[in-house]
């Protein structure tokens, strides 16, 4: 049984990790599949989802950012119709404190940050004040120019050093430890051996000291391993979904919920158990 602290919530799972199903609410997503409303959030629920990740700004490579009165125009209707018929923990997928403060007004649990917390120095005490979790993600740049800035001398002891600093950066914000998850940024200023390392190792992040979140679902390393478009990656992202969590991995990112927790039964099914 794992247990996680997410906001003011404690969930457990029977699985070796969560599955966390994107919703993205968004017209200009990477995986077209993956945008929607209520109607695609029921579904990952229905499909065994313990957590929701709602976003409304695209991160694709490329992509520009928005203002966060658009975020919040899209995420609000769908947040609202979601928590018409569930209480399922929900992450929001932002930088900006007013985009948080509107969704926790709505019934959000935790921010997912792609700029750990650098952008907007208010989120970080509005996180504490509300007891929300945080996910804190490793990138360079921005989405508009980070694939240009993949080279690394060590990546995987400079992605965990960043994420050990912005953790301890959350807790002298006071926000409790046991609300900070790490994102190694897989797809996030990093070339395909980059990912492969982070996968293999990602266990060792912070020392292990923070549940990690591993974000792979469909992400462009897989067509440099596979040659495969974007609509056939699925078999890729369950295997390196898997190795992530028998590597130490406690959370996956999923377009793909149900495919995701069966692949998840039968690791648990064949006898794994981390730490044994």
């Amino acid at each position: 049984m794992k247990t996680l602290l997410f906001g003011k919530k404690t969930i457990q799972t029977q699985n070796p990790a969560f599955v966390m199903g994107i919703v993205n609410c968004t017209p200009d997503s990477f995986f077209k599949e993956s945008r929607g409303g209520k109607k695609r959030a029921l579904r990952l629920i229905e499909e065994g989802a313990d957590i929701l990740d709602l976003g409304a700004e695209s991160t694709r490579p490329g992509s520009d950012f928005i203002s966060a009165e658009e975020e919040i125009k899209r995420l609000i209707p769908v947040l609202r119709s979601i928590r018409k018929e569930s209480d399922i923990p929900i992450s929001i997928d932002t930088r900006k404190k007013s985009v948080m403060e509107a969704c926790y007004n709505e019934g959000a649990d935790c921010v997912n940050d792609i700029s750990a917390l650098e952008d907007d120095e208010e989120l970080s005490f509005f996180v504490k004040e509300k007891e929300l979790s945080v996910i804190l993600m490793h990138k360079r740049g921005s989405p508009r120019d980070m694939q240009k800035n993949t080279r690394y001398a060590d990546v995987f002891n400079e992605v965990s050093r960043y994420l050990k600093e912005r953790a301890l950066f959350a807790q002298s914000c006071g926000i409790s430890k046991e609300r900070i998850i790490v994102d190694p940024g897989i797809g996030f200023a990093k070339d395909t051996e980059s990912c492969v390392r982070l996968i293999a190792e990602c266990g060792k992040l912070c020392g292990g000291e923070y549940p990690v979140l591993m974000a792979l679902s469909r992400k462009s390393f897989l067509k440099d391993l596979t040659l495969r478009a974007v609509e056939d990656r699925l078999g890729g992202t369950l295997c390196a979904n898997i190795l992530s969590v028998c590597n130490g991995a406690s959370l996956l990112r999923v377009h793909d919920v149900a495919a995701t927790v069966d692949a998840l039964k039968v690791l648990k099914a064949v006898g794994y158990s981390k730490g044994k």
